[in-house]
């Protein structure tokens, strides 16, 4: 009796292991492909305010290395880490971007991760594409970078998902007509566990009536929490750019919070900037600016950057870039002269 209980046991066993199998979704077998890569970038600063030129003189900038690939056909992936700290940060190996993108559609990818927020068109810009020493100072303080809010530096990213998409074709080139992104991300940087209930709400829309150029609006509407006290963060960004040979590009900003690292500061800022591109040849191209912030949207707390910049390719993966900024820091008037050099391999 027990050998013939356990012979049926047994074959239930095996029947049941048969459906099982069978019920298993196939399973894509699509290589991982993985790219290696990084760039490093120093510099020299001088300026002519002795107080200011202090702290200045050779630098490095950024020594980052990342990982860019496909899994499951789909899906894209990212993984970058600064080796060498950044402006505002303390030296030593961080981790920047960590995330995975859904991409099947162009009408909707789907990025979960740590990620570039979803705020501006130069945030998401690249250091060697932004055509100066640095992203205008709206950019840095109203942008998640060096955060007027008082966040810890954060390159712009924050923990979160976004969905994104590209609709309408348009034209003979059939380029998309409309590219729209929402992203709901923690509020704190990156790095960085959330650290109230609520969570950051950031949005963009812009309409592309040809390829190269862009006319958005950009929304956020969110908290940070530091220091025992938590601030609103609710900025509008509204702005245009031409990306071809030529580069146009200029944005301007409104935000209204305030600081959890300066209370004296008004919960209002603004700023703007506008920058122009001209190519000079295959090699050399020629970039002005007009860079204005405003800490707490007045003229008493303006300070603006009138720059130009020539940035020579001597190779695709070797840049020299050489600048002259005049600053006038709330009627403190001085000059900077930086030169920087970009490597990536």
């Amino acid at each position: 009796m027990k050998k013939i209980f356990s012979m049926a046991l047994l074959a239930m066993m095996c029947g049941v292991g048969q459906v099982a199998k069978a019920q298993l979704p196939k399973l894509d077998d699509t290589p991982i492909t993985a790219k290696f890569g990084g760039y490093v970038v120093g510099d020299y600063s001088y300026y002519t305010n002795e107080d200011v030129n202090k702290t200045a003189g050779f630098n490095l900038r950024y020594a980052r290395v990342y990982v860019n690939g496909t899994v499951a056909k789909d899906f894209k992936y990212r993984l970058q880490a600064e080796m060498a700290g950044a402006p505002g940060v303390d030296k030593g190996p961080r981790v920047i971007d960590a995330y995975t993108e859904w991409v099947k559609y162009p009408w909707l990818n789907v990025r979960f991760g740590q990620m570039k927020r979803v705020f501006t068109f130069e945030n998401p810009y690249n250091p060697w594409t932004v055509g100066f020493g640095s992203n205008a100072q709206v950019i840095s303080k109203l942008a998640g970078m060096n955060d007027r809010c008082g966040e810890h530096a954060s390159g712009g990213r924050d923990l979160g998902l976004v969905f994104q998409g590209d609709v309408l074709p348009f034209g003979q080139d059939e380029h998309r007509l409309l590219h729209y992104q929402v992203g709901v991300y923690n509020g704190q940087g990156i790095n960085h566990k959330d650290a109230n209930s609520s969570k950051d709400l950031i949005g963009g829309l812009w309409f592309s009536p040809f390829k190269e150029l862009q006319i958005g609006a950009f929304g956020w509407a969110g908290e940070y929490t530091g220091n025992n006290m938590t601030v609103d963060r609710n900025r509008m960004a509204y702005g245009v750019k031409y990306e071809a040979d030529w580069t146009v590009r200029a944005e301007y900003i409104t935000s209204k919070g305030k600081s959890v690292s300066n209370t004296n500061l008004g919960d209002e800022a603004d700023g703007w900037y506008a920058a122009v591109g001209a190519p000079v040849g295959d090699q050399l191209k020629i970039y002005g600016k007009w860079d204005v912030y405003r800490n707490e949207k007045t003229s008493e707390t303006q300070k603006s950057i009138y720059g130009l910049s020539l940035n020579y390719w001597l190779d695709k993966n070797l840049l020299f870039q050489a600048g002259y900024n005049y600053i006038d820091d709330c009627g403190v008037d001085y000059s900077q002269l930086q030169m920087q050099v970009y490597v990536r391999f």
